[in-house]
């Protein structure tokens, strides 16, 4: 039997940008966070201001200092499959590798923080989780909310998202549903004997084309929705005409709607046309209100933006928890073979999150 890889030792409280470079070397690919999860458990374990749980491949720590707040830093260990950009490299003020912006560099960021700040201003709660990357139901903050909630309580959650060291609050909802049209199978050399299911599909496409998308503003936040075509499917074989076509289609909707509004919005764009919904996910609203949200904003002197595209702050927002996305990654460079991060990003983080929380 092939010995386990060896458990790297890192060193929590060195340089953040050196720390997310030790991170992003350990492979972690959703459903193989073990390794990672044992070295930043091992790491934790050190310290002995926190309190610290395993739940599967998930790290939990957290202060126990009667603080008026509680402040809960989440971030997921899990990337996506490995592109050939492993291990990491420096060049210059870029740190490249898989996983560097989504999401090791806020990753590093916060445990860099509860490692160096054994008495911070508000008690701190630290959640890095597996399986973010891949379908909800193996989420394992979703597990966390299941089996130990006593965890998921705080004033505000701050998730290190990719977010260019800004704040992006809420984020938008997800809908996805399928849209049949129907016909008649038939010989293609005898079409006029059929009635062509994908051609039927232009009027779904057509109704997508003219959709005119809203744009929405929520604590000075401005939230753009879009309906698209996502996905096609039809076709039986070369000389056969189809009776059926699915087209797929995804709204991201404004978290001033509920999912049951947003699919209610769905049915009348494709009003009389068969629809099916096939995934669901509420957006948050931005929560700027809550005077720890409030205390944090002040504290970058940036102003918010919206979120486009769904996190977990809809898990915390759900749980009556103000959270904010903030994350030194590029959002734009999240999943490519070129991802990295800009070193000075994550040093003006961990700065601002320490002037907050120190």
């Amino acid at each position: 039997m092939p010995s386990p890889p060896a458990v790297p030792a890192l060193d929590l409280a060195a340089d953040p940008v050196a720390l997310t470079a030790a991170l992003v070397d350990v492979p972690s690919v959703s459903g193989d966070e073990r390794a990672l999860a044992d070295a930043v458990e091992g790491a934790l374990r050190a310290l002995p201001h926190l309190e610290v749980r395993r739940d599967g491949d998930a790290v939990l720590a957290r202060t126990h200092l009667d603080r008026e707040r509680r402040v809960l830093l989440a971030g997921h260990l899990d990337t996506v499959p490995v592109a050939g950009n492993l291990p990491g490299h420096r060049d210059g003020n870029r740190l490249y590798g898989c996983g560097t912006s989504d999401m090791k560099a806020g990753d590093a960021m916060f445990l860099h923080l509860v490692a160096t700040l054994p008495a911070p201003r508000h008690d701190l709660t630290l959640v890095l989780y597996d399986c973010e990357e891949v379908e909800a139901e193996r989420n394992g903050l979703g597990r966390i909310e299941r089996e130990l909630p006593e965890w998921l309580t705080a004033d505000l959650a701050l998730l290190g998202e990719p977010t260019d060291g800004l704040v992006e609050a809420g984020c938008q909802g997800t809908l996805r549903v399928e849209v049949r049209t129907q016909g008649r199978r038939a010989h293609s050399a005898r079409s006029w004997l059929g009635d062509n299911a994908v051609h039927r599909a232009a009027e779904v496409l057509d109704r997508l084309r003219t959709y005119e998308a809203r744009q929405v503003e929520i604590d000075g936040c401005r939230y753009r929705e879009g309906l698209q075509a996502v996905g096609i499917a039809g076709g039986v074989a070369g000389n056969i005409v189809p009776d059926e076509c699915v087209v797929t289609v995804n709204f991201r909707f404004a978290p001033d709607r509920t999912v049951r509004a947003a699919e209610r919005h769905v049915r009348e764009v494709f009003d009389g046309l068969p629809l099916t919904v096939v995934d669901a996910a509420a957006g948050a609203l931005p929560g700027l209100s809550a005077p720890a949200a409030e205390e944090f904003l002040a504290a970058t002197g940036t102003a918010p933006r919206a979120k486009y595209g769904w996190t977990d702050v809809s898990r915390f927002a759900a749980l009556g928890i103000p959270a904010l996305n903030y994350g030194p990654g590029d959002p734009n460079l999240a999943h490519t073979r070129e991802e990295h991060v800009d070193v000075g990003r994550i040093t003006r983080g961990v700065e601002v999150l320490r002037h907050f929380l120190g």
